[in-house]
């Protein structure tokens, strides 16, 4: 087990002093590189003026206030109020409740492959058996479609309260709609009245190449969720919909949805740089080089196949003990690549954002040579 000492930019070191290219930044959290300046200066100059001073939303705090406008400048005029959380898996949940306040409703739709989180609410829409049938009864009223599939939208009826769903799946393993579905999907639940939830944890915050996953669609979700990259290595979420919607939390009942953490306003002045450095049209166009780098370097014969959008990458192997040996063997010689929780066959890589094409092309090379002995 890696024991870390100190992380800077692409690079971990652990406490006896090796250096390893880190190709997934915490699940894809580090979207700026590890210790950046920017976002160190932005943490030491909110804990200069102060840190927590009331639970979320009591107090006017200038670094939410400021995350709050520079995420509705990037995101369509339909979703212009956020609530901050502290992880994604709090925003899909209250992203849930906010769908079910909107349409008076209370079933919702989910998706075979999709993962949403690991609380008994995100669980619930979660399509992983194995790991919450242990804690069953979950929520009720949740069912499964197929990813992918128009024929299954008609279950999206006029008693559905809403439809969770990553863009692009990421547990399962980098799984990239067609647009024909989504764009059905989109118009199903607008005839229908069903509040279309977009779970941006992972694919938000540029990772695939735009600021937003939807943004490859050409649709606008009813709410979007946020978290993992949106903070730059502090915890944070959001779940964002229009000032309408919003504003159904506040009465009948009144604070319909409090948190103490949430919103801390040093996680939003970090997140505030970050979204500083990924909105650069030119930092997206570099994050799409970056994955097509790794996309033309990875070819191998024990590759099946290698599934990418952006810098979100799945490296399919022949069963799950290949898997297994290239990650250790690839953390022995240096490389931090990692698992799905579901998709066994695959290994994931998501590094930062700001990884150097020369750290992309020796990266390769040790994992084109684990390959060459597994």
């Amino acid at each position: 087990m890696l024991e870390v000492d100190s992380a800077s930019g692409t690079m971990i070191t652990d406490t006896g002093g090796k250096q390893y290219y880190d190709l997934i930044a915490g699940i894809g959290v580090a979207t700026v590189g590890h210790n950046n300046p920017a976002i160190k200066k932005a943490i030491t100059g909110q804990l200069d003026k102060h840190a927590h001073v009331m639970v979320y939303g009591e107090y006017i705090q200038s670094s939410v206030n400021q995350l709050a406008l520079s995420l509705s400048t990037l995101l369509p005029k339909q979703l212009n109020t956020s609530y901050f959380v502290n992880s994604g898996t709090e925003a899909n949940e209250a992203a849930m409740k906010l769908a079910k306040r909107i349409t008076g409703r209370n079933k919702i739709i989910a998706f075979r492959g999709g993962y949403h989180g690991n609380t008994q609410g995100s669980m619930s829409v979660s399509a992983n058996e194995e790991k919450k049938s242990v804690y069953r009864p979950l929520i009720p009223g949740i069912s499964f479609i197929r990813f992918n599939s128009i024929e299954d939208l008609e279950t999206i009826t006029s008693d559905i309260a809403a439809v969770i769903i990553e863009p692009i799946q990421g547990d399962a393993g980098v799984i990239i709609p067609s647009q024909e579905f989504i764009t059905a999907l989109r118009n199903k639940c607008s005839q229908t009245g069903t509040q279309l939830i977009f779970d941006e944890v992972q694919t938000g915050i540029g990772r695939t190449g735009k600021m937003f996953a939807f943004e490859h669609f050409n649709i606008i979700p009813d709410i979007i969720t946020l978290a993992k990259g949106l903070g730059g290595g502090m915890p944070i979420g959001a779940f964002i919909s229009s000032y309408e919607n919003m504003q159904l939390l506040a009465d009948n009942p009144m604070l319909g949805h409090i948190t103490t953490f949430g919103g801390n306003p040093v996680s939003c002045a970090s997140a505030n740089a970050v979204l500083d450095i990924v909105s650069d049209a030119q930092f997206l166009d570099d994050v799409e080089k970056k994955g097509a780098l790794f996309e033309e370097l990875l070819v191998h014969q024990e590759i099946k196949t290698l599934r990418r959008i952006g810098l979100m990458i799945a490296i399919e192997l022949e069963n799950e003990e290949k898997v297994n040996n290239s990650i250790q063997q690839a953390l022995q010689e240096g490389v931090i690549t990692y698992w799905f929780l579901s998709t066994r066959n695959a290994f994931r890589i998501s590094p930062p954002l700001t990884i150097s094409y020369d750290e992309i092309k020796a990266s390769c090379k040790i994992l084109l040579s684990v390959l060459d002995r597994i």
